[in-house]
């Protein structure tokens, strides 16, 4: 699971190509980054509501619960801007890792896979962009204050581990399942809940 954005990048070249002929994704300024996951997240979790509509009832007896973070379900507490940012990118590249490894049988899911990878894509470039303008702009005295919080190199947000945890959880489910179509069905749902309380969280960021 530790899948580099540049490596990400070389996996989906050619779904990369389809996603430099969408306009205004990366010439939005950071200040609307919100809108930017707003569109993303959404047509991605409507992309994976249409491959879930044929969920088969006999793999409903192996269903599991892969535990999303609580950071992510409580989304009404107090979170640093920055750290959303990161968990989203974090969600963005995990997410992207997992579904590298499917193989849709039908041409339709294939082409909504696409789809995802390209935003998914879009998603990574964009934050990283305002990641590195922010961690660029702060001043002496927020980065004093984070030293004294966080002496030494900094260290990965609580939630972004939760995150890497409840990603591979569902890879190791996959694995352990031998990537059969009902393992990537129940995944399918899965991250189409993760992706939408994402969507929630982009209020937070609205906000501030």
């Amino acid at each position: 699971m530790n899948t580099q954005p540049d490596m990400i990048r070389k996996c989906v070249w050619p779904v990369c190509l389809i996603g430099l002929f969408i306009p205004g994704t990366l010439s939005l300024g950071c200040d609307w980054l919100h809108i930017h996951l707003r569109r993303i997240t959404w047509q991605n979790v409507k992309l994976l509501t249409n491959m879930s509509k044929s969920f088969p009832l006999e793999c409903l007896r192996e269903n599991k619960a892969f535990e999303l973070p609580r950071e992510v379900l409580a989304y009404s507490q107090p979170l640093l801007h920055r750290d959303i940012k990161g968990a989203f990118y974090e969600m963005s590249m995990l997410a992207f890792s997992i579904f590298t490894q499917s193989t849709f049988q039908s041409t339709g899911e294939e082409k909504h896979l696409g789809q995802i990878q390209t935003g998914l894509d879009q998603q990574l470039q964009y934050l990283e962009q305002c990641l590195k303008e922010e961690k660029g702009n702060e001043d002496k005295e927020e980065m004093e204050e984070d030293e004294r919080r966080h002496p030494g190199a900094r260290t990965p947000q609580p939630s972004n581990l939760e995150l890497r945890r409840y990603f591979h959880r569902i890879s190791s489910f996959l694995q352990d399942k031998q990537y059969s179509h009902c393992a990537w069905k129940i995944v399918q749902v899965e991250i189409r809940r993760c992706f939408y309380y994402f969507q929630r969280l982009i209020e937070l960021l609205r906000r501030k």
